[in-house]
């Protein structure tokens, strides 16, 4: 068997990269296998094989050392090959969309995991979940599993996400909170679930409780969850169910006089520490209306809000934007996880802003350090040329700058932007922004946004370090050791004006000593 193009075309340009989905490659598959010299591109750090007819991993997967992206969804796989819990450097795992039963214990050697989506096979047991220091979101919806995920010795620090919905789970651990301590967002819709555990109303950061088709015994609580929002619910849990901690009485005293203090701002507050003072909401405040339908299948996660306050020098602009391009490469994973996006908030006319998604050919922007208008089919065709003349000048195969995230692109029938009130487009995740609302060493106040294709726990991840970042940089308001900034929330709402999320709620922006929140109400 010949060597396939894409595999030589890798192997030839040393791309770290590589994706061979769809129909031309299931046929491929189909007639003569798939072409095993992909295992030999031991440089690659992303692999997707997607959307094909491929009915095993090949044991050769473990050759692939550098990996940090495993994307192996809608396929034909029956097996979840254990070799690839060799792959000590891998970060994202997905095989969902395929026919896996069962998955083996040496899932736990897997430690720099962040993100798991095990959805749509047919899974009836998971293994005891171990050490997981850096793992974010876990996705085993619509499968077969009977128990809820066994995490009672496990440590998750960071997992904000778990969906587990379309299962036939029956019963909820009492130990879901204590370790889960990051959890925000929580679907375990239709299920078999009768009863809840009180220790759920103990998890002080869910912010999203999904609790949808199950058949619970509690008639009242039935219709709470079918009728009203996660706070209702769990403050019902709270009261009325059951809990396994003799404790817990004790510690809602304690929650509620903690929410109270927080939002009591001392006149010397900015003396002490670095001060967030975080905005309530009121009628004027900017929206973002996401248009789900063109969004959900590639980019359907978006968070906001604007910061005030800002105070730079040349010298702390540069490091400003330094930073930026650390979180992109860290908290973002090379933006595979999310991208964040400034802008100059005096740049942006009044009104809501809409995230959709546009065909290549009807996007226009003008993008950043450029001066003139591009499309994104002619951003991306400029783009690449750049890269390839860029590598054969400096005679070496490695991409650099935006150009190294290209790929991210590759086979996209629509690109996701977000667009003014004047239907101006200021963003294109994850590649760009738009000159025309740029951050400069002038700006007082911006607006930031955050996307992901993965959850919007890593959304929100990410947006807490950005103003952590803020901080420590001394870009706020104060001429000491300790800085100031003022955030204000921005919601994320339907057409229709519905609630979809809020950025910060109560249950973000939680720091250390060295960082007070001070949460101001609406006038």
């Amino acid at each position: 068997m010949s060597v396939w193009p894409e595999v030589a075309t890798a192997k030839s340009e040393n791309r770290h990269e590589i994706k061979l989905a769809g129909a031309a490659i299931s046929k491929r598959i189909s007639e003569e296998g798939l072409d095993k010299t992909v295992f030999k591109l031991t440089n690659i750090n992303l692999l997707n094989i997607s959307d094909t007819c491929l009915p095993s991993i090949p044991d050769e997967i473990k050759s692939l050392v550098n990996l940090q992206s495993l994307l192996l969804y809608g396929n034909k796989l029956t097996e979840f090959n254990e070799n690839i819990t060799s792959l000590k450097k891998l970060k994202v795992l997905d095989l969902s969309r395929n026919q896996i039963t069962s998955i083996p214990d040496s899932l736990n050697n897997m430690k720099e995991l962040s993100s798991i989506n095990f959805s749509s096979n047919k899974i009836d047991h998971m293994p005891a979940f171990g050490d997981f220091p850096n793992l974010i979101s876990i996705d085993l919806s619509n499968n077969k599993l009977t128990d809820f995920l066994n995490t009672e010795q496990a440590n998750l620090p960071h997992l904000t996400d778990l969906k587990i919905k379309g299962n036939e789970i029956e019963t909820l651990p009492g130990y879901i909170a204590s370790t889960m301590p990051s959890l925000k967002n929580f679907d375990i819709g239709e299920n078999k679930l009768k009863t809840l555990p009180g220790e759920i109303a103990g998890m002080a950061k869910l912010k999203e409780l999904n609790l949808k088709g199950n058949k619970l015994s509690d008639k009242r609580l039935m219709k709470l969850v079918d009728q009203c929002r996660t706070k209702q619910i769990v403050d019902y849990i709270r009261e009325h169910c059951p809990t396994s901690d003799s404790n817990q009485a004790t510690s809602k005293g304690k929650g509620k006089k903690a929410k109270k203090q927080d939002e009591i701002l001392p006149d010397n507050a900015s003396e002490l520490s670095h001060t967030l003072k975080i905005m309530h909401l009121d009628d004027d405040t900017l929206k973002i209306k996401i248009i789900e339908q063109e969004v959900w299948n590639i980019r359907p996660y978006i968070l906001s809000c604007i910061v005030y306050g800002l105070n730079f020098d040349e010298a702390l602009f540069k490091k400003f934007l330094q930073m930026q391009n650390k979180l992109h490469d860290t908290v973002c994973d090379k933006r595979n996880v999310a991208t964040l996006a400034t802008h100059d908030m005096s740049k942006i006319p009044p009104g809501d802003l809409v995230y959709t998604a546009k065909t290549p050919s009807e996007l226009k922007l003008i993008p950043l350090n450029r001066t003139k208008h591009f499309t994104g089919e002619q951003l991306f065709q400029q783009l690449t040329n750049e890269a390839d003349a860029l590598r054969k000048e400096k005679k070496r195969n490695v991409y650099s700058g935006i150009h190294k995230y290209l790929y991210l692109l590759e086979g996209k029938p629509k690109y996701p932007c977000l667009e003014d009130a004047t239907k101006r487009v200021i963003s294109f995740a994850p590649i760009t922004n738009s000159e025309e609302t740029k951050m400069t060493v002038d700006s007082k106040s911006m607006l930031v946004e955050v996307t992901s294709h993965s959850s919007l726990g890593a959304c929100k991840t990410v947006m807490d370090k950005l103003l952590q970042e803020c901080l420590m940089l001394g870009i706020g308001e104060g001429d000491g050791d300790f800085h100031t900034l003022t955030v204000q929330q921005v919601k994320i709402v339907d057409p229709e004006g519905n609630l979809k999320s809020i950025y910060p709620s109560r249950t973000d922006c939680v720091y250390d000593s060295t960082i007070k929140v001070y949460r101001i109400p609406k006038k």
